[in-house]
């Protein structure tokens, strides 16, 4: 896994800090304009001793994202971006095997669970959300989510207050292909149409 460095630009700070004047609250509105598929990432913790069977087992870590894209077709590759310092920043910088579900409409509430701030613990968030075990990654893939992905860390890159996770697809399929998918517009959970 290869990290880049953050491109240095030069700044120009304007009263509140920010390059060019743009504030934290008009940089929000004008993104928030921007209509974006929810997906749910997920891997699987290993546990603290694999060697030992009594040892703690490891835990599944979940969190939504509205910032993942495809990236290319050949070799297949997807970017999620990560809030630096995150759970799972932190653990896909130690974990390179992950997964995504892209979730239907009718999963809002997945995606209000594992977006929270100051959640309960993801065991108890996976507990009543019906899901298979990725063959290659071992990390949840939602049930009912209209594509599921596996995929390999190959690069991150440092942005801002982000880190830029590019991954290998290494499995991709479409158990719930016909439904219509979950969008964030507004800073809302939206159905199309």
């Amino acid at each position: 896994m290869k990290t880049l460095p953050a491109p240095s630009t030069p700044r120009h700070p304007s009263q509140d800090g920010h390059a060019e004047g743009v504030s934290n609250d008009e940089f929000r509105a004008a993104m928030s304009r921007l209509a974006a598929g929810v997906v749910l990432v997920t891997a699987r913790e290993p546990g603290l001793d694999p060697d030992d069977p009594s040892a703690p087992a490891g835990e599944d870590v979940g969190m939504t994202a509205t910032s993942f894209l495809s990236v290319s077709l050949d070799p297949p590759l997807v970017m999620v971006s990560l809030r630096e310092g995150s759970r799972m920043d932190d653990l896909l910088a130690e974990q390179p095997m992950w997964a995504v579900s892209v979730l239907a409409e009718s999963q809002r509430h997945i995606a209000g669970r594992f977006a929270m701030k100051g959640r309960i613990s993801d065991r108890l968030l996976f507990e009543d959300i019906p899901y298979v075990r990725g063959e290659r990654s071992g990390a949840p893939l939602v049930g009912g989510a209209l594509a599921a992905l596996e995929c390999r860390t190959e690069q991150t890159v440092r942005a801002g207050d982000h880190t830029l996770v590019i991954g290998r697809v290494l499995t991709a399929s479409v158990p719930g292909g016909d439904g219509a998918p979950l969008a964030y517009f507004r800073g809302r959970y939206r159905q199309l149409g």
